[in-house]
This record gives C-alpha cells, sequence and structure tokens, in this order.
C-alpha cells in the first residue's frame, strides 16, 4: 500500500508533462473519429451574458474550449471586472466557490485507491475523535452524494432573521475565522436531517467532512495536499487556497454582493477570509486553470488526477429535485438538448461561476459573473450552458413550410441549482 501512495505524486507529474506538451488534451487522440462537435452559439451565449450583466451583475464572461484536433478558445466578455469600469477580463482570476468541491473529491478518490478510505464504510471512522457523534453512520459515499442527513451550517451563518445579507456577510463572514471543527459542531447540533441515503439535499458540511478526513488520512494541512496532489502537478499556476488569508494575489476580478434591499449599492465582497466554506468552497482559480483540471480529471486513468473506476464512480449521478441535474461524487451532470455534461457551480459572496464538460473532456465551457445573491444573474449564466455546448436552436416549420426562427428558450433552458443562495 505504501508504494501506492509513493507513486501517486510520480503518476500526477507525469502526467501534468503530457497536459504542457498537449495544451491540456490527454487522451483525446483516441476520439479522432468522434462526431464533430457542435459550433456554439456565440450569439446565443452573448445574449445570455448581456442578460446576467441586465439582471445586475457588473461583468460577466463565457470562455469555451475545445480539444483534439480542432484547439479553439473563444472568449466572450461583457460589461466590467470592477466598478471603477476595468473591462471585464476572462484570463484573471477569482473565487470559484463550490466549484472546489470536484477539487476535494478528486483528493478523497486518490485516498479510496490507495485503500485509506472504503466510502461505503461510516465516514465517522475516517474523521478524527469525537468530530461526528456516536450512531452517526453515514458513508463517504453518501455525504460525497449530499444524501447524509447533514445539516448545511450555512444556514447558520447567512439567514438570521431581521438582517440583511451584506450585515450578515459584514458580521460573520468576511473577517471571521472558523475551524473546520467549529463549522461541523454547528451542523451537528441540529442533528440528522433524515435517514442517509433516503433523499438529496445538498449541504456544504459534506465536503468540509472531507476536508477533514483528508487531513486526518495524510496527516497534513488540507491546502498542502490540494497543492502536492493537484495544483502543483497539474501547472495550475492561477489556483490557490490561501485560507484564511483575505486577499486574492494578482490579477483578479473584483466581486460584489447584492443587498436585499436593491435600492442599496453593490458591496465589494472581494476580501474575505473563505474559512466559513473552506474545502467546500474557497478555492481561487481562473477559467484556463478550471478548463486544465476538468480536462484531466475527464481522461480518467491517463489524466493523472483519478483512475477511470473512480471517474466512473464521480460520474454515476443520482436525480436532484432539480430537473435535468444530477450529483454523483462531487460531480454534477446536467443534461442538455445534445447530451450531458459534468462538472460543477460555485457561489460565493460576490462571484458565480458554472464549469462544465464534455464526458469525453472535448469541450469545457466556464461562464461567470461578478455578483451574488441575484437569482436572475444565476439564471443567466445557466442559459448561457446550452448555446455553448450544444450551438443553435434548429430552424422549425409551422404547418405552412416556413421556418420559424424565434428564440424559444421554453424547452432549452436550465433551471436554476439548488445551491444558488450561497
Amino acid at each position: 500500500m505504501a508504494k501506492t501512495r509513493l507513486l501517486r505524486p510520480f503518476a500526477v507529474a507525469a502526467a501534468a508533462a503530457v497536459l504542457a506538451a498537449t495544451a491540456a488534451t490527454p487522451a483525446l487522440a483516441a476520439d479522432r473519429d468522434a462526431p464533430a462537435l457542435p459550433t456554439p452559439d456565440t450569439a446565443g451565449v452573448l445574449s445570455a451574458l448581456q442578460a446576467t450583466t441586465a439582471a445586475g451583475a457588473p461583468g460577466a464572461f463565457a470562455v469555451i474550449r475545445d480539444h483534439g484536433d480542432d484547439d479553439r478558445t473563444r472568449s466572450l466578455t461583457v460589461g466590467k471586472a470592477d466598478l471603477d469600469g476595468t473591462a471585464m477580463n476572462s484570463a484573471w482570476r477569482f473565487r470559484v466557490g463550490s466549484n472546489s468541491k470536484m477539487f476535494n473529491a478528486v483528493l478523497v478518490m486518490q485516498l479510496v485507491e490507495e485503500g485509506r478510505i472504503d466510502l461505503d464504510k461510516p465516514l465517522r471512522d475516517y474523521l478524527p475523535a469525537g468530530t461526528l457523534p456516536d450512531g452517526w453512520t453515514m458513508t463517504g459515499r453518501q455525504v460525497m452524494e449530499h444524501r447524509a442527513g447533514i445539516y448545511d451550517h450555512t444556514n447558520d451563518l447567512l439567514e438570521q432573521s431581521g438582517e440583511e445579507t451584506t450585515a450578515a456577510f459584514e458580521a460573520r463572514i468576511r473577517s471571521k475565522v472558523y475551524t473546520p471543527a467549529e463549522m461541523v459542531a454547528m451542523s451537528v447540533k441540529h442533528g440528522i436531517q433524515y435517514t442517509p441515503g433516503s433523499r438529496y439535499s445538498y449541504s456544504n458540511t459534506d465536503f468540509v467532512l472531507l476536508g477533514l478526513a483528508v487531513e486526518h488520512l495524510t496527516g497534513r494541512p488540507y491546502a498542502d495536499v490540494l497543492r502536492e496532489r493537484i495544483i502543483e502537478p497539474l501547472g495550475l499556476e492561477q489556483t490557490s487556497f490561501v485560507v484564511p488569508d483575505q486577499r486574492i494575489a494578482g490579477d483578479h476580478i473584483t466581486g460584489y454582493l447584492t443587498n436585499d434591499d436593491r435600492t442599496k449599492p453593490l458591496l465589494d465582497s472581494t476580501e474575505q477570509t473563505g474559512s466559513w466554506v473552506w474545502s467546500a468552497g474557497a478555492v481561487i482559480s481562473s477559467a484556463e486553470d478550471l478548463d486544465r483540471f476538468l480536462t484531466a480529471l475527464m481522461a480518467g486513468g491517463s489524466g493523472g488526477l483519478v483512475s477511470d473506476d473512480s471517474l466512473h464512480q464521480m460520474e454515476a449521478a443520482l436525480p436532484t429535485p432539480t430537473a435535468k441535474i444530477s450529483y454523483g461524487l462531487g460531480l454534477r451532470r446536467i443534461s442538455l438538448t445534445c447530451g450531458d455534461v459534468y462538472g460543477h457551480g460555485g457561489i460565493v459572496q460576490g462571484f458565480q461561476t458554472q464549469s462544465f464538460t464534455t464526458p469525453d473532456g472535448r469541450r469545457s465551457v466556464v461562464v461567470f459573473a461578478n455578483a451574488s445573491n441575484n437569482g436572475s444573474v444565476t439564471q443567466g449564466l445557466m442559459n448561457a450552458l446550452e448555446p455553448a455546448f450544444c450551438g443553435k436552436k434548429p430552424a422549425v416549420q409551422d404547418h405552412r413550410g416556413v421556418q420559424n426562427q424565434r428564440s424559444v428558450q421554453v424547452d432549452r433552458g436550465l433551471p436554476v441549482v439548488e445551491d444558488t443562495r450561497i
């Protein structure tokens, strides 16, 4: 078993060399005979981004990257990166929110492959003593699937009666430093919410617990494990996990929190500790790095992150209460008209991101806006995914044989995902 653990960094490093030499396109040569990808409907994507800024975001962007025989990057930006008037820049860094859960899930699956954790045994067996009460027997798999019945501790931090979102942010989020154990304790006091495995309910505490398991099993700080196993081997130069440092280093987009009272101005929420979501949502990255990560992940064993079997387990998504949305092991699956895509969304004060890829990794799409606490902004980003992946909706003919080019979004639209209030 020790041999397996020693091989992991070298295997990932070797894969990173392949990625560097092939512009992050591992294992795509075997797909040369695959059908051509639909041409993105850039006009449709741009329209969705414009709706996003019209809804209240200072700016938005979409980056569509194709890999394989026809490497190509399409970048569309609208609006501003900050309220000082700087144009939106899709190459800059930002807080990715719950996209962090994909990174967390990869670390867990690596430990599964090394025999250090069994996902079908109680997660409490792999946590520091006393983290979860006796009798809390939900498995690691149930926790990764958000089917463990564990209360989301962020409910206690975000939804205090009589307090506006911006006031709650300043009082409990921006500068406050929480330990993972403190966040778990907030959750545990509410008790088990339902019989584990019986239903789906998104909980950030699930991935705080998984981060604690990573630390406990490796004996290393989460940030170090993330850097050593994913960030450095893949050459993710714009990705970091700096909790509890509040700043985003280097060129970055400014994030703005929308006040519950829409007559009040947006609040610059860029600087924050990130400790309140920790391993569930505190990664800082860029569109380019998210593409590189997703491409390596979807390559399975040849990508250097997880084995083919681990990837298949991550992709084995179960339905959620939200139409067209399923959830696997740290991966969300969205059903579009041209097929399924895998990835995650992320919303953290001031920043919204949706990052998805085709199952073969040949196309990734990252859409972003620099405003949160605004469901219409979220809907605008979701509406950009269909035209980005699937292209233009085919023209239909009426009973007279006349083509009808009306922009009908009803059967092509995507619902807002269930973790949007973050």
